[in-house]
């Protein structure tokens, strides 16, 4: 049985969901703290992030709903979905990355590239959240 990697992370923003949502799903936003592509909230949407040394990644908008949840597939065959919950006057945003064959050494070297990187790259949100 093929053993799969799930990545889960929690980030607080002193920011409302409406600002984190924006920097989520803006092309021109997302750019700034993860990497350019043509990002939109829209199902089905497909389009590319270019994630520099790594390449062109293809992805597609699974599912949206405004300002909760954003989900997309990513490379290898994964799954990113944030979750925005409001707490206080800021957001929880959870992110779940899932879906790494840790049986290929390909799915393994990105999920323990990937583990420690994204709470850095969430990390950035938060000055871009703070201009809107």
């Amino acid at each position: 049985m093929k053993e799969a990697g799930v990545i889960r992370v929690s980030q607080v923003y002193s920011q409302p969901p409406a600002k984190v949502w924006r920097a989520l799903t803006e092309p021109v936003l997302v750019a700034r703290w993860w990497a350019p592509g043509d990002i939109r909230a829209e199902v089905g949407h497909r389009f590319e992030m270019d994630m520099g040394q790594w390449g062109k990644q293809r992805c597609e908008v699974l599912a949206v709903e405004p300002e909760r949840l954003f989900r997309i597939q990513f490379a290898l065959n994964t799954t990113i979905t944030w979750t925005l919950v409001s707490e206080g006057t800021g957001t929880r945003l959870e992110l779940t990355h899932e879906g790494f064959d840790l049986d290929s050494p390909m799915g393994r070297r990105a999920f323990e590239g990937m583990k420690p990187g994204w709470p850095g790259v969430l990390a950035r949100i938060a000055p871009v959240a703070e201009e809107l």
